[in-house]
């Protein structure tokens, strides 16, 4: 009797990783144990972590595509044994997003991310603060508006969107990293004045009995009553240059008058109270940035002369009726500009009455008055205004210095370039859920943008471990251009890994042989510094595999 052999090939790519991590953490069990048992095929886990792989893929598909994006993956590998592709339709997932709504989706992602950094153990001393808005499109199922966790509406666009409609996203990343901790889905006109302190006093809670960390904001956090509200926590906020004090401290603190922090930075500390807080206060001078708003400042300076030098033309031409005119228009001219002003005088303009050369006994008549002068920069302005350039200032409320020194406060707040905003930055990125805020029903749209939090955690801690073991191991890979790196992107480590492919081989209907294909030496290199379940997904220790 002749045997019947049948061929598959599945893509696993870069997905493999993936998987690997959210079994690592045990995403599923954790979602599942939170929202509780289900008799449907795929559970709340599954779902999120088919959305979560989708996430991480990159395709730019929307949720309702998803069985065709699961069609030549492993499914079972990447998600759990008995599953295939067509289970995750548009019901399953959308039951999945209703879920965790359901079950609140700050609360879930903040024990997923707990339990991430108890598996890892990944402690941190700074939390980073921020808020960014996300941009929606179409209109949006409202069943009773007095009854929804968010108000999905217009205002303030930190992408200069105002015409499109909005929601807030809040996140806190653990420090040095854009391992997000805790993330909030906020009504799309909410405040960050308003919103910061609750959501550091709800992670506080969270935390228990541990201790907290210092929180570090931007000057959007710094207000007097935020800070009577965060007086019992510790806190590292930029100070708004609006206020009166922080200008005064900015003016007068010279560069040569303070100490050298790090390369680059030089500081000044005051102790000082605001909003009945006892703090202390770091103004900063970065020579980098005082550059950089040199040049800013000269190319305005310049268009200002251009501009003001047009206008003072225009105005040197004109005729007025009376002396007192011609003054007016003069001090409304120098009101105008910040670093240009005129030095003019009101001449009379004579004519004489009769046409022709006049006699001797002819008298000019006055016929109005014009203005004569030149225009120049004011050079105490110019001076004034450099003064200020390159500064800023940073603020606690931990006044031991043997506890958080200058350099600390320093570092720490610089971090949130690399933490946070880096967090945002991938999220944002137009390959990353391409089109799936296009969800009509706003407990949807909330679930979705947490699963996408998820994959910010999961994408964070593959970067991060790969990394620790890279360093570990005093071991580097090939950057993007073929030089030896050991701090690359996990970004350039999923493209390392396109065109890895599972064989499956099928003999009478049943599977007799399971091989991964195409692992060259540095994705065998990359997955001996991951862990156990990630070389399980690349069938490493439990099947065959046939390189090249």
């Amino acid at each position: 009797m002749n045997s019947e052999s049948r061929y598959e090939t599945e893509r696993i790519d870069h997905l493999g990783i993936v998987a690997g991590i959210c079994q690592e953490i045990g995403l599923i069990e954790e979602i599942d144990r939170q929202v509780g048992s289900s008799e449907q095929k795929v559970s709340c886990g599954q779902g999120v972590q088919a959305m979560v792989l989708n996430a991480l893929g990159f395709s730019g598909r929307a949720l309702y595509l998803m069985p065709d994006y699961l069609h030549n993956k492993p499914v079972d590998v990447l998600i759990g044994p008995g599953l295939r592709a067509e289970d995750f339709n548009d019901d399953s997932l959308g039951r999945s997003l209703e879920t965790l709504y359901a079950k609140g989706v700050t609360e879930v992602f903040a024990k997923v991310a707990a339990r991430a950094l108890s598996v890892y153990w990944i402690e941190h001393r700074f939390v980073h603060v921020d808020s960014s808005s996300f941009h929606l499109h179409g209109q949006y199922e409202v069943e009773d508006p007095d009854k929804e966790a968010i108000t999905i509406t217009e205002g303030y666009s930190r992408d200069h969107r105002p015409d499109l409609k909005q929601v807030v996203v809040q996140l806190i990343t653990s420090q040095k990293s854009a391992l997000p901790i805790w993330l909030e889905v906020l009504s799309g006109n909410s405040s960050d004045k308003e919103s910061f302190p609750l959501s550091v006093e709800a992670y506080n809670k969270q935390i228990g009995d541990g201790e907290a960390p210092y929180y570090v904001m931007d000057s959007a956090g710094y207000a007097a009553d935020n800070l009577k509200a965060l007086k019992t926590m510790r806190w590292l906020m930029r100070v708004p240059e609006t206020l009166a004090e922080a200008k005064r401290l900015v003016r007068e603190s010279e560069k040569a008058e303070m100490v050298s922090l790090t390369e680059g930075y030089w500081g000044r500390a005051v102790k000082l109270t605001y909003g009945e807080i006892e703090q202390r206060w770091l103004v900063v001078f970065s020579q980098a940035a005082y550059e950089r708003e040199l040049h800013t400042l000269t190319k305005s300076q310049e268009k200002e002369r251009l501009a003001a030098e047009k206008q003072w033309h225009k105005l040197s031409l004109q005729t007025f009726n009376c002396q007192q005119d011609a003054e007016s228009a003069a001090k409304r001219f120098n009101q105008g500009w910040k670093f240009h002003q005129i030095v003019t005088e009101a001449a009379p303009i004579t004519r004489y009455a009769k046409r022709g050369r006049p006699t001797a006994e002819d008298e000019p008549e006055i016929v109005g008055y014009g203005l004569k002068g030149s225009l120049s920069a004011v050079s105490d302005r110019v001076e004034a205004a450099k003064r200020n350039l390159g500064k800023f200032i940073i603020a606690t409320n931990e006044l031991d210095e043997g506890k958080l020194s200058a350099v600390q406060m320093l570092s720490n707040y610089t971090d949130q370039g690399i933490s946070v905003e880096r967090g945002f930055r991938f999220l944002k990125d137009p390959l990353f859920f391409a089109d799936s805020l296009f969800l009509k029903k706003p407990e949807r749209i909330m679930a979705l943008i947490m699963i996408m939090g998820l994959a910010l955690l999961i994408y964070a801690l593959a970067e991060r471990q790969l990394r620790l073991a890279l360093e570990k191991n005093q071991e580097k890979i090939p950057d993007q251009k073929g030089k030896p790196t050991a701090t690359p992107t996990i970004r350039w480590v999923f493209q390392i890994f396109e065109g890895i492919d599972i064989l499956s081989i099928w003999v009478n209907g049943q599977r007799t042989t399971r091989q991964v294909l195409n692992l060259g030496p540095v994705h065998q290199q990359v997955l001996q510094l991951f862990g156990r379940e990630i070389r399980k997904c690349y069938l490493i220790n439990t099947g065959s595999i046939e390189q090249g």
